[in-house]
């Protein structure tokens, strides 16, 4: 362990934690990306008190204060998208191109919601009673407390952090144990801009300690969290306790349906880049490709030819198609579905651990094939680059199949048919479609969000964003 620490940013300050931990790079288990500090309740404490202290002064600053430091921020990242590409790509596995590409997708969101600072809206409405007028506004929460996951460690905190502060709130932040180094570089970016001491707050650390203080903190007015639907319905239950208010972006087992008129280039191409590129660690991935029977066999075979091409390395060579998994766990955690699927019968393409020159967590894609929709492996998000396919009669048992899940993220659809892609618009019960696209990649200005077991609360990202970080005042004023 070197003694360059990491250190946590609590009222404007970086303080040292009671102990660091090392963060792995997953393609090469020997490289150390750089030691971080660990935080604890107490750190939670003397930042969520800062927050509240700083609440005032950040609320009603004028909304060009807050456009001029997140467009900095925006600008800043953009600047410096090589050097975050690559230490993405080093501490979470992406490719270097796709590194970059979220690094840019985060300078795009500070950028959008700097913008959005200034278009904070009301009404005025007429009473029903003489001389008294009405006025809708809308005011900051508080103190947020942001709860990201590793597998988009600068996307998805910029788009908490941004919406945030636009609209006048503070943070306590805490990014997942496995990728700090992203947050914290995007914590010195805020520094280096002039965000003011106490209202953006970094505590690193673990979920048992630092999550759970800021759950239960009692100046903590709101929560956003991505994650596990486990730990979501556990942020669910904490946040009913202490009455904050709350938003869950949990899992998908995302559905591609592919009709027997679909261009196969385009719905091949859609398949592979959705559900393994990223190494299909994405919630949005379409891990249920369900087939018509009169393509299927042509579309699983294009399938392998596609899959086999895929180079599996180092995320810095640019050969590589798919990086490693995240970690040994989530790596463990794959390969035990692939025993799953072979037990409940499904032929597996693909799959195994690779061992390559540098130790990490390498595995090659996998496609289950001959699968039903009451398989384990179709019921369960497994969160690698695993999909199975399900052969249909024909687009109803298709429809019926894509929404017979408990979740509801992203639903696809490849036709050519303008019925078919209409109907399925309307019909998917999913909070995001895609025709003819893969159902992992969303723009940043548009609402993101699903339904069922998917997502709790108000949409991220757009305009929608103002639902969640903002509550509603309604005034009456009687003139006389």
């Amino acid at each position: 362990m070197t003694s360059n620490i990491k250190c946590n940013l609590i009222n404007g300050k970086w303080q040292k934690g009671a102990k660091a931990t090392d963060n792995i790079n997953p393609a090469n288990t020997t490289d150390i990306v750089g030691v971080y500090s660990s935080g604890s309740r107490d750190d939670v404490n003397v930042a969520a008190e800062a927050a509240k202290d700083a609440f005032h002064g950040w609320a009603n600053a004028s909304p060009q204060v807050r456009h001029d430091l997140l467009d900095a921020v925006g600008n800043t990242i953009a600047a410096r998208k090589a050097q975050l590409g690559e230490l993405l790509a080093r501490e979470e596995g992406k490719t270097l191109a796709e590194g970059i590409g979220e690094t840019i997708r985060a300078s795009q969101v500070f950028k959008f919601f700097a913008g959005e600072a200034l278009r904070v809206k009301g009404d005025t409405i007429a009473s029903i009673r003489p001389g008294v007028g009405i006025d809708v506004t809308r005011e900051p929460l508080g103190v947020v407390g942001v709860i990201t996951p590793w597998n988009f460690p600068i996307a998805i905190p910029a788009w908490k952090i941004a919406p945030a502060l636009a609209f006048g709130n503070c943070v306590v932040m805490k990014p997942a144990a496995l990728t700090p180094g992203c947050a914290h570089m995007i914590a010195e970016i805020l520094m280096e801009c002039g965000v003011p001491d106490g209202v953006f707050n970094l505590i690193m650390g673990s979920g048992s300690i630092v999550g759970e203080a800021i759950l239960n903190h009692p100046d903590i007015d709101a929560v956003s969290f991505t994650g596990s639907i486990p730990t979501g319905k556990h942020v669910a239950a904490k946040c009913f306790e202490t009455n904050k208010k709350f938003q869950l972006e949990m899992g998908g087992k995302n559905p591609m349906v592919i009709l027997d008129d679909a261009n196969l280039e385009v719905a091949v191409s859609a398949c592979i880049s959705g559900a393994f590129f990223s190494t299909g660690q994405r919630c949005t991935a379409p891990s249920r490709f369900i087939v018509e029977k009169g393509i299927h066999d042509q579309f699983v075979s294009l399938m392998k030819e596609g899959m086999a091409k895929l180079v599996v390395g180092d995320p810095l060579d640019v050969n590589t198609s798919i990086g490693p998994v995240i970690d040994e766990r989530q790596l463990q955690s794959n390969l035990n579905y692939i025993e799953i699927a072979k037990q409940e019968a499904a032929e597996v393409f693909g799959g195994e651990r690779l061992e390559l020159d540098k130790p990490g967590f390498y595995q090659n894609p996998a496609l289950f094939l001959g699968t039903t929709n009451d398989m384990r492996i179709n019921r369960e998000e497994i969160f690698g680059p695993c999909a199975s396919v399900i052969k249909v009669e024909d687009y109803d048992e298709a429809l019926r199949v894509a929404n017979d899940t408990s979740f509801g993220l992203a639903a696809g659809i490849c036709t050519q048919s303008l019925k078919y892609a209409t109907k399925f618009k309307r019909e998917a019960e999913a909070g995001m479609v895609m025709v003819n696209l893969p159902t992992a990649g969303v723009d940043y200005h548009v609402p993101f969000g699903g339904r069922k077991g998917s997502s709790y609360g108000p949409r991220e990202q757009g305009q929608y964003a103002v639902e969640f970080y903002t509550t509603v005042k309604t005034a009456y004023t009687y003139a006389g």
